[in-house]
């Protein structure tokens, strides 16, 4: 009897520790929490400044791009319309 009398004060201590014990964990965990989230803070500042450059970039490239194709278009241009000089220079030799 005197058992199930301290029963419940046992059950209460107990469920005490393991709360203390939650909020302790709890209140550990915070600052790995707030140190990660200033890591994804600080890489999505990175992440911005990066597309930001590349957006400024990127106009400029696609000119560069485009003078590139124009010079190669120009240069098989060139190569289809060039007779071959030697067939042409060099007499037949007997």
């Amino acid at each position: 009897m005197f058992a199930a009398v301290l029963a419940g004060p046992r059950v209460t201590v107990h469920l005490v520790r393991r709360l203390f014990a939650a909020g302790l964990e709890a209140a550990e965990s915070v600052p790995r929490i707030a140190t990660t989230l200033d890591e994804v803070r600080a890489t999505l500042r990175h992440l911005e400044r990066l597309l930001t450059y590349v957006a400024q970039e990127l106009p400029e490239l696609s000119d560069q791009l485009d003078r590139i194709r124009a010079r190669v278009d120009g240069l098989d241009e060139h190569a289809r319309t060039a007779t071959p000089r030697r067939a042409v220079e060099q007499p037949a030799q007997r």
